[in-house]
């Protein structure tokens, strides 16, 4: 069985990740640090992935022979015998020297290390999740494991990195084709202006289509339409749906897997277990899908708990498209389309632009042009802007809207380059990463939208400081 290790220093979240993987409380979670003193083991599960997962003790500098220095000879002896260093700090506290200490004992052992920044609930771990990269194990993944945040990021990078090692079969029981890029596999694509585009050709590979919402949203309606079939049971009753059901499926030649999912209520009137359960089902859909179709009530106004699912979506930063269902018992369609769309783009800024498209899913009109928007939103979502053209852009955007000062003194941005897709993902290296305000990095993610033809998809932008790495 492939093996994991989850390392760092006390109090960083790693029983509580543990805890997260194995889906018990196996490990004893609390704020006192080093409460873990034992390699604790179990059986981690992420998605189709299955993994044999060793929690330990946190490190710390320690005389020879005492209580620290015997957890640490423990905590040597888990990375000795995994396959994979999960090496987790606490992104909202930032690297410390004690990080720097064992990031450089790790790296003696020669294994190979997947950095990972805990509580990034929101933002509040970017500046740490920036300082990181200056440990040297490459692109840290920001999860927070008392939320579940993140995992769907997790997740890629334990698959890239087993397959690298040739191990992906002991992860999956798959074939390395199903799952990573192989070597040739982004395409440089001409986008119509004369400017080089990199689309992921992981885009053409079975997308997984997540279908979400409120109870009662018409989502089994439209899974069946979209299979041909009363492949699922559909009623008036609120709740029918319980456990996330995949289907695979092709439409217009494509391959997918259609997910449809439970109902998601406001969580202050979540009472009882099984709905729980129900919920947390749809919860881990989300987070595994490509792209999630929001189901609303076109008949209702923009309730909040649609909101608070669009939130979530893209706080995952999975692809969306909205379908406002039962189209067809709508009254001044205009009217409403209108106002749907201007709510939308008020609440969800962000990710302005996230398609919006009138179905009925009982009756077939507009599903067509819902998939079609599924289609062209992941193909968003997988596209790889090339660093020339990328510096090119923020030369421009720099020169006409300067960042501003900083007690007397002018933030610089020197260099930007894009670290992954799936959601798209930049680095900007600044002089004080720290003070470059919110509004400036809202400014730079509309360009990138309106310029590189990104809109409607979530936009990750991280700081680091330092030079140009490339000059």
């Amino acid at each position: 069985m492939y093996t994991i290790a989850i390392v760092g220093r006390p109090n960083v979240g790693k029983s509580t990740l543990f805890n997260r993987l194995t889906g018990r409380q196996h490990a004893i979670v609390d704020d006192q640090p080093g409460v873990t003193r034992d390699r604790r083991e179990g059986n981690g599960r992420l998605a189709a992935l299955e993994f044999g997962l060793v929690d330990t003790a946190g490190l710390e500098e320690a005389t020879s022979g005492s209580l620290e220095d015997r957890m640490r000879q423990q905590t040597e002896k888990a990375i000795a015998m995994a396959d994979l260093t999960l090496m987790v700090f606490d992104a909202r506290e930032g690297i410390t020297p004690i990080d720097v200490f064992f990031a450089n004992q790790i790296r003696r052992s020669n294994r190979d290390v997947l950095l990972v920044g805990n509580k990034c609930e929101g933002r509040a771990g970017q500046a740490g999740i920036g300082e990181a990269y200056g440990l040297g194990f490459g692109d840290p993944i920001p999860i927070s494991a008392a939320h579940g945040e993140g995992l769907g990021d997790l997740h890629d990078a334990l698959i890239e990195i087993a397959t690298r090692q040739g191990r992906l079969n002991d992860l999956t029981g798959e074939d390395e084709d199903d799952f990573i890029l192989d070597e040739g596999e982004e395409e440089l694509v001409d986008d119509g202006d004369g400017a080089e585009t990199w689309v992921d050709k992981r885009a053409e590979r079975p997308m997984r289509i997540a279908v979400i919402g409120r109870p009662n949203m018409g989502k089994s309606t439209l899974v069946n339409r979209l299979l041909g079939e009363e492949r699922l049971l559909t009623g008036p009753e609120v709740g029918i749906t319980r456990d996330a059901i995949e289907i695979p499926l092709e439409v217009d030649g494509r391959p997918l897997v259609l997910i449809d999912t439970a109902g998601m209520r406001r969580r202050a009137r979540v009472e009882q277990d099984l709905e729980k359960q129900m919920v947390g089902d749809a919860l881990r859909a989300i987070r595994f899908s490509h792209v999630c179709v929001l189901l609303i009530d076109a008949r209702q106004p923009l309730n909040k708990q649609d909101l608070a699912i669009a939130r979530l979506v893209t706080e995952e930063g999975r692809a969306m498209v909205i379908a406002a269902n039962m189209w067809d018992d709508v009254k001044g369609k205009q009217e409403v389309l209108s106002e749907l769309r201007y709510r939308l783009d008020q609440s969800l800024g962000q990710v302005r632009g996230i398609p919006l498209v009138p179905i009925s899913g009982l009756k077939g009109q507009g599903v067509n042009k819902m998939m079609q928007a599924a289609f062209d939103i992941y193909q968003r979502w997988n596209i790889r802007v090339s660093t020339s053209r990328l510096n090119r852009w923020l030369e421009f955007m720099l020169e006409a809207h300067p960042p501003p000062l900083v007690q007397g003194r002018r933030l610089r941005i020197r260099y930007a380059t894009q670290v992954k897709t799936r959601p798209p993902s930049f680095a900007l290296f600044a002089s004080r990463p720290s003070d470059l305000p919110d509004h400036y990095l809202r400014y730079l993610a509309g360009g990138l939208r309106d310029d590189f033809g990104i809109d409607g998809v979530p936009i990750r932008l991280m700081l680091r400081k330092g030079k140009n790495p490339y000059a």
